[in-house]
């Protein structure tokens, strides 16, 4: 069973970088409004202390600018958004997700 476990963990954490590209594509967001939105998807599902790394990860690389924002409860809030260099790797990862599904299924007859 736990090799089962660290397959899906391994599926999911190749998926997380493009599904947090692309969550940052439709508009800016802080860290935990990232977790709270991943977490609507069980499988995608990750904690603060996943993401939080990740995102360091893209701002170190050019993907990602942050800027802080007041927030109307609490402190400010650091918010992430794509730079161009962001929005091009999104694509390609979004396009290169899209050919291994289509393979995918073309060898299994429709993963579900």
């Amino acid at each position: 069973m736990a090799e089962r476990n660290t397959g899906a963990s391994q599926l999911r954490k190749g998926v997380v970088e493009l599904a947090v590209l692309g969550l940052l594509n439709k508009e800016a967001k802080y860290g935990s409004q990232l977790v709270a939105e991943l977490a609507t998807q069980p499988a995608l599902a990750i904690t603060a202390g996943t993401v939080y790394p990740l995102l360091a990860r893209l701002s170190k690389g050019d993907l990602v600018s942050t800027h802080w924002q007041e927030s109307p409860s609490g402190p400010p809030r650091k918010y992430y958004a794509l730079t161009p260099a962001g929005r091009t790797r999104q694509g390609t990862l979004a396009a290169e997700f899209h050919a291994i599904t289509d393979a995918m299924n073309s060898l299994f007859g429709g993963v579900k």
